[in-house]
């Protein structure tokens, strides 16, 4: 079945490039094949490295030409959508088939490409008690997923057939949505062709100004609550809601980067019922079953902003930490999309270290 998943891909793929052959439009298509392997960042997942992964992958981009300044402070990128067939050749793991929203941006006079999407992605055999107890990475059919790709590219090379070869990591977690969670990262090397909808000739010149208006703000106050479900790594503790209330600020300093600082209430349901399991099914350990499930946490952090959207990294300190749950350090990555001059909304991973707590999502106020 998954096979004839990507098979059908691959079809309707080759069928759209047939069907926009005559378009005036600014388009790439691109497709590849990727081998590899599973990298064994958790000792809990060694008995699921068997293979070397293989897979399909398929993308659908629309090329800048500078018309919005962010075009040129990033030199011209693309952005677009793709698909991804992952297969680790293992039937414990399954296969993961995703969608992705990517951006790719080109260095060294755009031979040299960085691609990076950002989806989601659905297994076909994750974990189950009974039927699939050993696929202790995949808790559930739908993973977050992300890939990153390095690579030659050489659009154009024989008429609009063009060329890239490189190296790709993709990513696979339910960010601890449901348990278990331990996750994969799978390095490859890729190898693929490229398919320009535009005749050269009719493609757009690169807008290029001399310069570009520059960016600063004053200090800003933002308040933001995040939330979601996630579960305790005991399985079949449940899923359970958690909340965060983040105060912090924000300094723009330029059109592309901002800082920030700030503090964080965390009320994590899931923590309540572990240390309520752990208590009772480990007698006479460190814990009570008294401890507090709530945490305190400061934080500082980077912006990085690509037009109404920014790449969110933060380091985190738990000075409230009642409980000792993977350690008193915190990460946190994700999105941020600019609604308005005020409004905001964030998709989030916290992690610490390698491992995931929660996938977060929040709504803010930037003041």
């Amino acid at each position: 079945m998954p096979q004839r998943f990507a098979i059908l891909a691959l079809m309707l793929w080759v069928g759209f490039v047939s069907a926009q052959q005559t378009t005036s439009d600014t388009y790439l298509l691109d497709g590849g094949y990727f081998y590899g392997s599973i990298l064994r960042h958790n000792k809990d997942i060694s008995h699921l490295i068997r293979n070397h992964p293989q897979g399909l992958m398929l993308g659908f981009s629309k090329k800048t030409f500078g018309e919005k300044a962010w075009q040129q402070r990033y030199n011209y990128p693309d952005y677009g959508i793709s698909f991804v067939y992952h297969d680790p050749l293992y039937d414990v793991l399954g296969s993961n088939m995703g969608v992705y929203a990517h951006l790719n941006f080109y260095f060294l006079k755009r031979n040299l490409s960085f691609k990076i999407g950002q989806g989601i992605a659905y297994n076909t055999n994750p974990f189950h008690l009974d039927n699939n107890p050993k696929n202790t990475a995949y808790g559930s059919r739908l993973l977050g997923a992300a890939y990153g790709m390095l690579q030659y590219k050489k659009d154009r090379l024989f008429g609009p057939v063009g060329v890239y070869a490189g190296l790709s990591l993709f990513h696979y977690s339910n960010g601890n949505f449901r348990a278990p969670n331990t996750s994969t990262n799978t390095v490859a090397g890729n190898i693929g062709l490229t398919y320009s909808l535009t005749s050269e000739e009719n493609e757009q010149n690169y807008v290029h100004l001399d310069s570009l208006p520059k960016v600063s703000e004053a200090i800003k106050l933002n308040l933001m609550i995040r939330g979601g479900l996630n579960e305790s790594d005991y399985v079949n503790l449940g899923q359970h809601p958690f909340v965060v209330f983040s105060a912090y600020a924000d300094k723009r300093l330029t059109a592309l980067n901002s800082i920030t600082l700030g503090g964080e209430f965390f009320i994590s349901e899931f923590l309540r019922k572990e240390i309520a399991y752990v208590s009772i099914a480990f007698p006479g350990g460190t814990v009570s079953g008294e401890e507090d499930h709530k945490r305190v946490g400061l934080f500082m952090g980077h912006e990085l902003h690509i037009n109404t959207f920014a790449v969110i990294t933060q380091l985190g300190y738990y000075v409230y930490y009642p409980y000792d749950f993977e350690g008193r350090t915190y990460l946190r990555a994700g999105l941020k999309y600019r609604i308005s001059n005020q409004l905001f909304c964030a998709a989030t991973l916290k992690t610490h270290g390698a491992k995931a707590e929660a996938i977060e999502f929040g709504l803010g106020i930037r003041i």
